[in-house]
């Protein structure tokens, strides 16, 4: 009952949102990364476009699937943590068709360190990718989790900034890789709002 109140109470705050995008618009078949720590707004936004969203087997990762799902986005459960090979396949599957999105940072972090899933479902589909940056002004922040948890007040004003297309090249190996995800996470870490506009610490 609880748990059926508080999905009721954030979809309610969702619709007052007022979010701009920003930047190139993404193809439909594609992958759109941004930080764990504002993906809300992320979610909410590109409901409309019944895109595949990934979410961890966690508890917390439940009840985000239960919101989603709530907005019209079909989930695929698991992360780099557990279930990493078959969520991958499914990514590279699903991308065929839909837009993918997730938190290269997720679901445990480091914070703002991008994991391999994206690129390497990017390069193994041929399908580009985006990052996407959330500023988000008047919000709750959720201090003591690892990724400072945004949460958009009512009517906050919400702008996320889409970076150019990225295509992977199919040639890389895992240490150009390794050296792409710490270019890509130096490169987003400025598109991330770290501002205190109208915010609140809990």
């Amino acid at each position: 009952m609880i748990e059926r109140i508080f999905i009721f109470i954030v979809n309610l705050i969702a619709k007052t949102w007022r979010i701009t995008l920003e930047g190139e618009k993404p193809e439909s078949n594609s992958f759109i990364g941004f930080w764990h720590g504002g993906m809300l707004p992320v979610w909410y936004y590109f409901r409309n476009q019944k895109p595949i969203a990934i979410v961890s087997q966690s508890r917390d990762g439940q009840l985000l699937a239960k919101i989603l799902e709530k907005w019209g986005l079909k989930t695929i459960r698991g992360s780099s943590s557990k279930g990493g090979k078959e969520v991958l396949d499914l990514m590279t599957k699903e991308v065929e068709n839909n837009i993918v999105l997730l938190t290269p940072d997720g679901p445990r972090g480091p914070k703002h360190k991008m994991k391999a899933g994206i690129i390497l479902a990017s390069q193994r589909s041929m399908k580009p990718m985006y990052f996407c940056g959330v500023n988000i002004i008047s919000k709750y922040v959720f201090k003591k989790s690892w990724d400072k948890f945004e949460f958009p007040k009512p009517f906050a004003r919400i702008t996320l900034s889409l970076s150019d297309k990225i295509l992977i090249d199919k040639e890389l190996n895992k240490d150009e890789i390794n050296i792409l995800l710490n270019t890509l996470s130096s490169k987003f870490a400025y598109i991330y709002n770290d501002k205190n506009d109208g915010e609140v610490s809990l």
